[in-house]
């Protein structure tokens, strides 16, 4: 089927609806660019070219020059602690032993973490280390796998691991440079934060983000594609039980690779269809990411013929929302479509 460009086609409005005692209370715009890995728009819903900070869902990305540079093999990274180094984990027992053992294997400790604790992005987890009063320290940030690699990374190339998360610290240089080659922006284009675990940030727009995660999808480079097989070969490690990453990938089979990040940004990669994908819930609510990328994935999937399984998903396409007895409410859902080109 021949692509055409975007602008041949009408924009398309795709939100995620709240409801509440069968009202609609409200609703969350979503911004969304599906891209092939030759960078043509293939459909998109709201703002293709919105620029938004990518935040977790660059981790593949930041994690690529831990292999590339050859800091993995140096220190005996296999497809666990590459795993871990995507990861936006639970802070589960075996996330905070890997952790650590990484931190270990370069010859580094945990007080060089940059990134400070947080409870668990998981609330059993996060309920369990309350009742427990356990004293939380950086390993147990969900970032702590991928700050641990770029600790591994400035090691390996001898470089002060002090300030390694900070922006013109060679070890960001070195993430820049290869952020700016997978999604095709020039460096400079790159808007720079400060993310919540204290690393640089990247600004692009949807499109470019898109763009490099169907790349990633589909490469044959060596490091690109030990993360990838990484990420599918341990989907609980990237996030954890109950999560949407881990529980996505896992139904998938690997036909998708899937990455949240913060303030509503999701990314996908669709091999089979040389596609990427990236949605930012316009008003940051992350209650509405993971349903509003199950949509996103299943319009994509109908539409070039993958099978793609969602049966057991359903509690993330349509998340149950509750009251403070555990009632439930009212539930999110998906409305709108994208248009393609």
């Amino acid at each position: 089927m021949p692509v055409l460009l975007w602008a041949a086609t009408p924009m398309s409005t795709f939100v995620i609806e709240s409801t509440r005692s069968g009202f609609v209370e409200s609703f969350h715009v979503v911004s969304v660019a599906v891209v092939s890995a030759e960078s043509t728009l293939v459909a998109a819903a709201g703002d293709p070219d919105r620029v938004t900070f990518w935040r977790s869902a660059a981790k593949p990305f930041q994690s690529l020059p831990l292999v590339q540079d050859g800091a993995a093999d140096r220190y005996g990274f296999g497809p666990r602690e590459l795993a871990l180094a995507c990861a936006s984990h639970s802070s589960e027992p075996v996330h905070r032993a890997l952790a650590m053992q990484m931190l270990r294997a370069s010859g580094c400790e945990e007080n060089q973490l940059a990134c400070g604790p947080h409870p668990s992005l998981s609330q059993t987890v996060a309920e369990e280390a309350l009742r427990a009063g356990v004293a939380l320290t950086p390993r147990w940030n969900n970032c702590s796998g991928k700050h641990a690699g770029m600790l591994a990374l400035a090691r390996h190339h001898g470089w002060d691991p002090k300030g390694y998360a900070s922006a013109g610290h060679p070890v960001q240089e070195r993430i820049q440079d290869e952020i700016a080659k997978w999604t095709g922006l020039p460096r400079d284009a790159l808007v720079k934060g400060v993310d919540g675990c204290l690393a640089v940030c990247f600004g692009l727009p949807l499109r470019a983000m898109a763009t490099a995660w169907a790349r990633f999808g589909i490469s044959e480079d060596p490091s690109a594609r030990r993360l990838r097989e990484a990420m599918l070969a341990h989907p609980e490690l990237v996030a954890g039980r109950g999560r949407a990453c881990t529980e996505l990938m896992t139904a998938f089979q690997g036909e998708a690779v899937v990455k949240i990040g913060a303030e509503g940004v999701y990314c996908a990669a669709l091999p089979r269809a040389r596609l990427g994908v990236a949605l930012k819930v316009e008003d940051g609510d992350a209650r509405c990411a993971a349903p509003a990328l199950l949509t996103v994935l299943r319009f994509v999937a109908e539409q070039q013929g993958i099978p793609l399984p969602m049966a057991g998903l359903e509690h993330h396409a349509e998340p149950r929302l509750f009251n403070t007895r555990g009632e439930v409410v009212g539930f999110l859902r998906a409305a709108g479509s994208l248009g393609f080109a």
